[in-house]
């Protein structure tokens, strides 16, 4: 399989499978959102048709559910499966500490709850998406539809005051077509550059009305595999306080 994907694939690809080694018959599992977790899926699903793998499955968008309807795992939600045993998802930014930007793909709310419904995080990614301080990616916030542009503005203000970054961008699908989440919410990308205090940025911005949630993931993640080109992976477990 590997030799028909390009160079970054590879790696996401080589830590998605070392992932689904982790995964055991009759375990309830987070299956996150994104090209990287998509591999996972694929893993997973070739292991339930080779092994005779029996999982439940809990998606975090309805692309995953339908990647793994399609390869061959029971797909539950969380009203069916209110605890899980594991989340296996990808990130697009995380830091020494493992704390996480998520919401590139804009499943940012669904990844948060399934991750905080599980005993465990793990998170697969390629070495790309490692930093010494998050906020090169642009930090993702979904907002309510109702009053959104007044969403729009107190964020930008709590930003000006804070010192961080311009105003935020509301997503678009093409044109002008707003993206709508799973939800039925909005998402606005602030891009800051640099996050110099994580956990309070989380905390002030969910404190604005209209914000359903961000993509700041602090302290969830257990544990980082990181993928290579080489096919290579490594691990990186959070700091012992």
């Amino acid at each position: 399989m590997t030799e028909h994907l390009s160079p970054g694939d590879r790696a996401k690809f080589a830590a998605a499978k070392r992932a689904s080694a982790l995964v055991e018959t009759g375990m309830r599992v987070g299956l996150g959102t994104g090209s990287t977790a998509a591999f996972l899926v694929r893993c997973l699903g070739d292991r339930v048709r080779e092994e005779g793998l029996k999982i439940q499955g809990v998606p975090t968008s309805s692309r995953t559910a339908h990647l793994a309807r399609e390869v061959g795992i029971e797909v539950f939600t969380l009203e069916d499966l209110p605890q899980l045993d594991l989340t296996i998802d990808g990130a697009d930014e995380f830091d020494p500490d493992l704390n996480l930007i998520k919401g590139g793909g804009g499943a940012l709310l669904q990844e948060k709850i399934v991750a905080m419904a599980s005993k465990k995080m793990v998170v697969i990614t390629d070495d790309s998406k490692k930093v010494d301080t998050l906020g090169a990616f642009a930090l993702p916030v979904e907002v309510l539809k109702f009053g959104w542009q007044t969403s729009h503005e107190l964020i930008k203000n709590r930003l000006e005051a804070l010192g961080l970054g311009d105003k935020p961008i509301a997503r678009r699908m093409s044109g002008e077509t707003p993206y709508v989440t799973d939800e039925g919410n909005y998402i606005l990308d602030l891009q800051l550059g640099h996050i110099a205090d994580a956990p309070q940025l989380a905390l002030r911005l969910n404190q604005i009305p209209g914000v359903v949630e961000n993509g700041l993931f602090i302290a969830i993640c257990e544990r980082v595999i990181i993928g290579y080109q080489d096919g290579t992976t490594s691990e990186q477990g959070r700091p012992v306080c």
